[in-house]
């Protein structure tokens, strides 16, 4: 059981560790991407901002990769980019949670909520990051032990790809369900991390098939960015729809995440957190 208080600082009733959550039908998250499409559709604008703003944080994390660790390097990063992804995403949370209210939405109103949950979101962060380095380093020693040339052939790829995936997919199931419903949870309630985590392990492993169908869906979504690896330098054209695709599908994951907490989570039991825009005229209810 944890304790929350009040704005005043009284102690509110004792309320449960995790959050109960609902049982989901293996194809559940194709409505989540259905309602996520209608949510880019209302709110084109701010939620191309946030894919824009995680594609341009991606090219310059892979051009410092290039620079000072080489390609890869650069296949490391963009391995471990999933642990990092999900707190990127946190301001399309922000846009679904206003359109849900039928309010306008507000780029200044989506800073707000971030800032508002700002503390349990860095505690987060700092777990995505412990958990990215140790990847980081993973992949380093994967790429001692079966060394290639300068010019690799596909031999190397295929191996390095393979043992890679093995292990990374043991980091990447971790922060998966780390992360499937409790940074939505934390932008939504004023609940602390270590509910909110255990909250959504807790519906992960209950919900096993509809998450892996999910899981799917989230690897089809940044797999424009790992097509972007095997594109040249002379295929421009190519290598911008690549980005163009990804600034589209990384925020549509993110709406969706929020539409699949809402179906899953049943967090009514803790207090909302509060709305220090609700007199702002610019984000009133339609």
């Amino acid at each position: 059981m944890t304790e929350t208080k009040t704005p005043d600082g009284q102690p509110e009733e004792e309320l449960p560790f995790v959050a109960p959550c609902r049982d989901l039908a293996v194809t559940a998250p194709l409505g989540w991407i259905g309602k996520a499409w209608k949510d880019m559709r209302s709110a084109p604008a701010h939620s191309l901002t946030y894919g824009a703003v995680i594609v341009a944080v991606s090219l310059i994390v892979a051009g410092v990769a290039m620079r000072f660790g080489g390609y890869w390097l650069l296949l490391t990063l963009i391995s471990g980019f999933i642990f990092v992804a999900p707190v990127l995403a946190v301001g399309t949370y922000a846009i679904s949670k206003q359109l849900e209210k039928g309010q306008p939405c507000s780029l200044r109103r989506c800073f707000s909520e971030e800032q508002r949950a700002f503390g349990n979101l860095m505690v987060f962060a700092l777990i995505s990051m412990i958990v990215f380095l140790v990847w980081a380093r993973a992949g380093s020693a994967i790429h001692v032990f079966f060394p290639v040339g300068e010019q690799p052939d596909w031999g190397d790829y295929l191996r390095f790809f393979g043992i890679g995936s093995a292990v990374g997919s043991i980091f990447a199931a971790v922060v998966f369900a780390l992360s499937a419903f409790s940074l939505p949870m934390i932008m939504d309630r004023r609940v602390d991390t270590v509910t909110a985590v255990v909250t959504s392990v807790n519906a992960v492993l209950r919900n096993k098939f509809a998450m892996t169908v999910w899981a799917g869906l989230i690897i089809l979504a940044v797999s424009p960015g790992f097509a972007l690896l095997f594109v040249s330098r002379e295929e421009g054209r190519v290598a911008a729809l690549l980005m163009l695709a990804l600034g589209i599908t990384l925020p549509l994951i993110g709406h969706a995440t929020w539409h699949g907490y809402r179906a899953t989570i049943d967090a009514s039991e803790w207090p909302q957190r509060g709305d220090e825009w609700a007199d702002d005229p610019d984000v009133r209810p339609a």
